[in-house]
């Protein structure tokens, strides 16, 4: 049990916390493994570089363990699938049905990430989110510059570095899993320091 609780925390975590360098996770028969042989940590921080404001961009304790093994779905029925937050760890095909992304990596990805893909060696490595989203002036690893994207409604491009990317995902996710569970008390988009507490 513990060995598939660890697999699955494993297999998800590098897009969330994208914090470090452009390491990537590696598949293995035993399992995965980190880049460097590290096992992940149930905990990362988030935000600790962050470029802007440091009274207001405090750094962020993100459970990996929990969001990849409890079921925190948008209803509460089930656990987050990998691809939720790794969206390019699927086939091009698969991401399009999600706008607006529609990255593939690598583009010619047969694979769609899950806990146990994740132990087939020939699963494709899963790059941090800073691979291709990174700070503001930054240069992504594996991109020219940071996507851009423009959302239904919007007439000019949103650039997605890692800032903007973190909270687009983080807060619509907790934003829809309240409107669908009401009383659920997880932090809001609206609630910055409950996230941001420097702890």
């Amino acid at each position: 049990m513990k060995l598939s609780i660890v697999s699955a925390a494993l297999v998800c975590f590098l897009c969330v916390v994208g914090f470090g360098g452009g390491g990537a996770l590696k598949s293995g028969s035993a399992g995965t493994a980190a880049q460097g042989g590290q096992a992940p940590k149930d905990e990362y921080k988030l935000s600790t570089d962050s470029k802007k404001d440091k009274a207001k961009s405090l750094p962020v304790t993100f459970s990996h363990v929990n969001h990849s093994t409890k079921n925190y779905s948008i209803d509460g029925t089930k656990q987050i699938a990998c691809v939720e937050c790794h969206h390019t760890d699927q086939p091009a095909a698969e991401a399009a049905k999600h706008p607006p992304l529609k990255t593939a990596y690598p583009a010619d990805r047969t694979v769609t990430l899950t806990a146990e893909t994740a132990k087939d060696p020939k699963t494709p490595d899963v790059d941090n989110c800073r691979a291709c989203h990174a700070q503001a002036g930054d240069k992504p690893k594996l991109l020219a510059e940071n996507p851009k994207v423009t959302y239904e409604g919007d007439t000019d491009p949103t650039v997605l570095d890692n800032e903007e990317a973190y909270h687009r995902n983080c807060n619509s996710c907790h934003d829809q899993a309240v409107e669908a569970r009401k009383g659920l008390k997880i932090p809001t988009s609206q609630e910055c320091l409950k996230c941001h507490t420097g702890q």
